[in-house]
């Protein structure tokens, strides 16, 4: 299995925003900031997936991707509605 130059540079493209998301992760001044970083983390975490399935020609990293796709976004529902708190 080998990669062609555009495979490596989209996956150099999404470590270099995994790290940048990260970067917001841990140094963003708000709770806020901290829930997106932890969003952007699961989408390209779910891309990654879908890279993974692509590379390997394997269907069954598809529904993983789903599944974690739709938990992920569930959890940062429930945890920017536990910072919103009482607001309505």
């Amino acid at each position: 299995m080998t990669l062609n130059t555009l495979e490596i540079l989209a996956a150099v493209m999404l470590g270099a925003a995994l790290l940048i998301a990260l970067l917001r992760l841990v140094t963003g001044p708000s709770a806020p900031d901290r829930v997106v970083a932890a969003d952007t983390l699961t989408v390209i975490t779910t891309i990654a997936i879908v890279g993974l399935a692509l590379l390997f020609a394997n269907p069954l990293y598809l529904d993983v991707a789903l599944v974690f796709g739709v938990l992920a976004f569930v959890g940062v529902v429930a945890i920017a509605r536990a910072i919103e708190g009482g607001r309505s």
